[in-house]
Order: structure tokens, then C-alpha cells, then sequence
């Protein structure tokens, strides 16, 4: 062997046990503490060094396979923003013993430089925390020690499982950078799961096979026939089987940055899910699950927490006779009941298909989680007669699932069907209406399922324009002050989100926020209606003074016809998009400006009229301007009449709103007599 060779291997045994030793708990280096930011990405928080996790499954002769999974993590802190690294929780089922997951952390050091030696923080008991969410669900959770700005954090957590179906998901992304990502599952030959992989960075993926094996422990009594003692005999039978060796490693993986007009970043994270399809038992036939939606929503529909507490009706029958009595007004009695529930019973913010205490509790007690109310509902519409069914959803902060699964729904509302249309409803929110669901609820698709246990996919998405409609009078003095009368009209989704956002704040908070957001005008004579009274539009209206949108140059006055609402800075930036553009509804903003010509001006110039739309008609935009006496009137409309743009048409989006901007960035102009 020649002298260069014998170098290029040590040289490369080296490297490679330097890499391998990079990925080894509990070997934080000197240099991983004294790094101050992040090689790629100097704004980085913090980042995640390593982590590393495998799923395999051991057999159990009282319990049959389960499942476990092993995470080992290391993270690097460099700023104080970055301490919510610190922290992790991990949910875990637990409703029963057969079912009942167990999770456990280990090795949670905190690693911290002092006086250049490594100084070493355990994580002790009272930094470990177990909650109860709700029946079914707890949460484990860890507060690393002693951390601070350069701090190095390691943590090792396994969750054992009965529950095969669905393994959780594995991101390789997250909003912080990743230096190195690896994911291992082992899948004994019995179990075929499907496999799917989102985002748009994709790990590099290596397949082996191997032989595994377990024992099978029997026992076997004799004897016993008139004298004979009784003989207990136990065997154990050795049971070969092929597991499927899967890895995925993915590195140098930047921080995903959340984008404004996204519906779920996540749905977006480059990560990989696993959904069991067929188990295939020796001499036994294949069992297919979550083969299609519909058999994923009938086995819901079957459950004791969700059907059959639709069949459920007395707690509320006299209850529903006097809500109903002398009503034959379909809509009206259809808001009596949605009412009723929404008023009697407050959602305790605990989301869920399934009943928790069950309806009947949940009545008596007046609080619930969503399936108790909903499902309440539902019954409730159904004993007034309509032909009413629940909807299984995802709402928006769950995602989007690409594959059928139980784990796929978190949510339940409810639906009327008549006249050839459909009304969805959802009682938990009190600014909601028939027909208008909380923003938390319109993500794409849900599944409606009948009482016979059919169902079908349904459309969450509004399809009515919300409406904000504002008209501004103004007049203006020589000194280019602008004062005048705002009316602001808001109707459905607009006016929804204006309720939750502001109904119930002081005024004077209110009018603080409303002058920073516009220019620093002063607002006086503020007057709200129908604030509370929901099937009306939302008033708003007061009076300004405005000292900041006026530019006067020499004998002439520039302004433009929004005033202080001009927009001036498109919110769509970027030159390209990887993500759909999400405005949650369609909309339509609509200006009606009347402006008097100040004494002593006249009207030099006026922008153009214009008028124009998208080629696939998602918006379009008008403006039109006159002078009417010593008046100018101006009328602008921009809709958008797609709730969801797709990341192809970005471009054409930019420019549209692009051309709106510096449309409506174009100034009249007063020229002094």
C-alpha cells in the first residue's frame, strides 16, 4: 500500500469519525459553545444542530407490536429570542390502559462555556411537567435549566405506542435553520404504510431490508389424572420476519420564514408523514384501512363519542318546543336554535370530533368542547326537522392532510340542506352566523357525513364577497389641512374579524390604534353601530383632521384621492412565491371620496379613469375621478374575488396590485387662482 494512500484513508477515517461524533449526545464541543451565530444565517435565533430520530416496533404477548419512537435533539442558542427552544412538550394519548401511550425524556443537559470550561446543567424534576388536556389527550412537557444567549441544549424523549395507524409526523424544516436531519423508520413485513413527503426541499431517501425476529412464549399443562401431579410446560416458538429499513437525511436546511397571506405554514415544511394502509398477518386476510374518505369518515361516524351522541335528544326537547313554537319562518327558526346553543353552552376552547363529557353534560354544565356543541347543534336542528348532518374538518392551524386518515379531521360543525343549497354552522364562536363560520374553520375541504353513515366532500370556502365600504367627504384650508367625515360600512367576514378583534376594547385604544394606522390623523365624534346586532353590517363613523397627506409646492396643492388610507407599499414584495396566496375570503374594498376645492385653487389635473382585471378574473380594479362644480368625486373599487391565489399565478397577482398601488398613488392636483 503506497505512503499517499495510507494518508487519504486516515484522512478519511478522520472526517468520518468526526461527522459521526458531531451527531453523539452528550459530545458538546468548545467550538459548538463559543459560536456566536449561525454560519448561514447571522439573524438566526437559534438552530437546531442536529436531530435525529428512528421508529421501530417491538413485539409485546400482552399487547401485540408497538410501536416506538426514539428523538435525539441538540440546539444551539444565540439570541434571547431564541430561549422558546428551551422548552418542548409532546402530546400522548391516554384514554384507556390498551390504548394509553407512554413517553419518557432523557439526557436533558443544558451545556454552557464558563471560564472556557464546559459547565453541564441536568434537567431536574421540577422542570418536568405533565398536563392534562382534555379525556383524551396529555401533554408532557420540559423546561431546559440555566439558559442563556450561547447555551447548547441536548434532550432525548421515546414514545411508545399500541396505537399503530399513524406514526407523527417528521419535519425536517423548521422556522430556525438546520444543520442535519435524519429520520429512521423500521416496518415489520405485516405492515404496509404509505409514505408521503411535503415541501419543497426533499432529504435524500436509502431503502434496506433485514431480518428480524421475536418470541412467541406458550405454555402447555399435563397431568392431573388421579394421582398425578400437574406439570406446567412452557415453550417459546422464534418467529422470523423482513422489516423494511428506511432513511432520511436532509441538511444545511434554512429557516422557513412564514410568509404573510399563508394559510398553515406547515403545510409547506419539507417533512415526511406515514399513514398504515394494510396489515397482512400470516395465514390471515389483508385488512386495508383509511383506504378512501368515506371509510375514514364512517368509522368516525360510528364511534361511540360522535354518533351516537346524535341519537341523543331529551336533555334538550322542551327546550327546543318553546325556542320553535309559532315560528314557520325556515331561516328564523333555524337562528333560534343557533342561537340557543351558541348562548347556552360556551365553548371551552378545546378543539376535537369527539365528545369529551358527552352532549348531555356538556348541556347541564354549559360549557363544552367543539364536538359537544356542534354535535348539540346538530341533534337540536335535526328534532326541529331539518335535514342537518355534521361536517368533519381540519381546521387552518392543523393543515391540510394528503392522504385519508382519521388523524386528518380535529374539528366538527354542523349543516343544513335545503333548497338545492347548504348553510354551515358552527357554534362555538358568538360573532359567527349561519352561514358564516370563523376564519379557524375555512380550510379548503371538510367531509359531511349522513346519518346512514355516506358521505361526501363539501367546500368550506365562502364564495359571498365581504364588503368594506368607506366613503370620506373632506375640504381642505390653504395650509393643506384636510378635515372632513369618515363612514366605514363592514359586512360579513370583514365585519367578523372586526368583532373579534375590537369588540370589547376601550375606545380610546381603539382610536390610538386607528390614528397610528392612518398617518397620525386626529379622529374625534367616534360612533359605532350594530357592534353587537350581527345579521347587520358594522358603522363606523367619525370625523378627522388630517395635516400629513397634503404636499404643497410653490402656487399648487398634491394629494391623492384616499388621503390618509392611501396605500403606498405593495404587499406582495417578492419576486417569485413558493406558497399560495391565502386571503382567508373573497373581498371587496370600495372608496367613495368627495373632496371640495380648496378657496382660491382650481383644479389643475385629475389621474386618469381606469379599468382592469386579471386574465383568470381573481381582481379586478376600477377607478374612476371627476370634478363635479367645486367638488371632485372619486369612486375606487378593488376585488378580490378568490379566496386562495395558486403560487403560479404570483406574478400575476404582484403586478395586479402593483398597478393598483401606483394607481392609487397618482395626486390631484390644485393649482392657486
Amino acid at each position: 500500500m503506497s505512503r499517499n494512500f495510507k494518508f487519504l484513508m486516515l484522512c478519511l477515517f478522520a472526517v468520518s469519525s468526526a461527522v459521526a461524533q458531531k451527531f453523539e449526545m452528550g459530545k458538546v464541543s468548545v467550538e459548538e459553545l463559543q459560536q456566536r451565530s449561525h454560519p448561514a444565517d447571522s439573524s438566526a435565533e437559534a438552530a437546531i444542530l442536529f436531530k435525529k430520530g428512528e421508529t421501530t416496533f417491538d413485539y409485546s404477548p400482552e399487547q401485540g407490536f408497538l410501536m416506538t419512537t426514539k428523538v435525539r435533539t441538540r440546539i444551539k442558542i444565540y439570541k434571547k429570542e431564541g430561549y422558546d427552544w428551551a422548552n418542548f412538550a409532546q402530546d400522548y394519548y391516554k384514554e384507556n390502559n390498551n390504548s394509553r401511550e407512554r413517553v419518557s425524556f432523557s439526557d436533558a443537559v443544558t451545556y454552557n462555556l464558563e471560564n472556557g470550561k464546559i459547565v453541564k446543567s441536568k434537567l431536574k424534576s421540577d422542570g418536568e411537567f405533565d398536563e392534562q388536556v382534555n379525556k383524551f389527550w396529555g401533554r408532557k412537557k420540559i423546561t431546559m435549566p440555566n439558559v442563556r444567549e450561547g447555551s447548547v441544549i441536548e434532550y432525548e424523549y421515546s414514545v411508545t405506542s399500541p396505537n399503530l395507524t399513524k406514526l407523527d409526523d417528521w419535519d425536517f424544516q423548521t422556522s430556525i435553520p438546520v444543520n442535519y436531519s435524519e429520520y429512521k423508520t423500521e416496518f415489520p413485513e405485516y405492515f404496509v404504510y404509505k409514505t408521503n413527503q411535503r415541501g419543497f426541499v426533499f432529504p435524500k431517501v436509502t431503502t434496506d431490508k433485514a431480518m428480524k425476529s421475536f418470541l412467541i412464549t406458550g405454555k402447555e399443562r399435563t397431568g392431573g389424572e388421579g394421582f398425578s401431579t400437574v406439570k406446567t410446560t412452557f415453550t417459546q416458538d422464534k418467529i422470523d420476519y423482513e422489516a423494511t429499513k428506511t432513511t432520511y437525511i436532509a441538511e444545511n436546511l434554512k429557516a422557513l420564514k412564514d410568509e404573510d397571506f399563508v394559510n398553515n405554514i406547515h403545510n409547506y415544511t419539507a417533512g415526511v408523514s406515514h399513514e398504515l394502509s394494510v396489515i397482512k398477518y400470516p395465514n390471515s386476510p389483508m385488512k386495508f384501512l383509511s383506504t378512501d374518505w368515506v371509510s375514514v369518515a364512517k368509522n368516525i361516524y360510528e364511534n361511540d363519542d360522535f354518533g351516537a351522541e346524535l341519537n341523543k335528544s331529551g336533555y334538550f326537547e322542551d327546550d327546543l318546543k318553546a325556542l320553535t313554537a309559532g315560528t314557520t319562518v325556515i331561516e328564523e327558526k333555524i337562528g333560534a336554535i343557533y342561537n340557543y346553543v351558541k348562548q347556552h353552552v360556551k365553548w371551552n376552547g378545546f378543539y376535537g370530533y369527539s365528545c369529551n363529557d358527552g352532549v348531555r353534560q356538556a348541556f347541564k354544565d354549559k360549557t363544552g368542547n367543539v364536538a359537544e356543541i356542534n354535535l348539540m347543534l346538530t341533534a337540536m336542528l335535526r328534532e326541529a326537522g331539518f335535514n342537518a348532518n355534521p361536517v368533519l374538518v381540519s381546521t387552518r392551524s392543523h393543515g391540510i392532510s394528503f392522504f385519508p386518515s382519521r388523524a386528518a379531521f380535529n374539528y366538527v360543525i354542523a349543516a343544513i340542506e335545503y333548497n338545492g343549497k347548504t348553510i354551515l354552522l358552527d357554534a362555538t364562536e358568538k360573532f359567527a352566523l349561519p352561514g358564516l363560520l370563523p376564519t379557524r374553520d375555512l380550510n379548503w375541504l371538510g367531509r359531511l357525513i349522513r346519518k346512514d353513515g355516506t358521505s361526501t366532500e363539501i367546500d368550506l370556502m365562502p364564495s359571498i364577497l365581504s364588503k368594506e365600504t368607506v366613503s370620506i367627504i373632506a375640504g381642505m384650508d390653504a395650509t393643506g389641512t384636510i378635515t372632513g367625515k369618515v363612514r366605514n360600512v363592514m359586512t360579513d367576514y370583514n365585519a367578523l374579524s372586526f368583532r373579534q378583534r375590537y369588540a370589547g376594547m376601550k375606545e380610546d385604544d381603539y382610536l390610538e390604534r386607528l390614528e397610528n394606522n392612518n398617518n397620525n390623523i386626529a379622529v374625534s365624534e367616534y360612533k359605532r353601530e350594530n357592534e353587537y346586532e350581527l345579521s347587520k353590517p358594522l358603522t363606523e363613523t367619525y370625523s378627522v383632521s388630517d395635516s400629513n397627506d397634503t404636499e404643497i409646492i410653490g402656487d399648487r396643492i398634491y394629494i391623492t384621492p384616499l388621503l390618509f388610507m392611501n396605500v403606498k407599499l405593495n404587499p406582495f414584495r417578492q419576486e417569485t412565491r413558493e406558497y399560495p396566496v391565502d386571503f382567508t375570503f373573497p373581498f371587496e374594498k370600495k372608496y367613495s371620496v368627495t373632496i371640495d376645492v380648496p378657496e382660491g385653487y382650481t383644479v389643475e389635473s385629475l389621474p386618469q379613469n381606469v379599468n382592469f382585471a386579471t386574465e383568470s378574473k381573481f381582481g379586478s380594479f376600477k377607478y374612476l375621478i371627476a370634478q363635479s362644480g367645486n367638488k371632485v368625486q372619486a369612486v375606487i373599487t378593488l376585488d378580490v374575488l378568490a379566496s386562495i391565489v395558486a403560487s403560479d399565478e404570483y406574478p400575476v397577482l404582484r403586478d395586479f396590485f402593483q398597478k393598483v398601488i401606483d394607481k392609487q398613488n397618482e395626486k390631484i392636483v390644485f393649482k392657486k387662482i
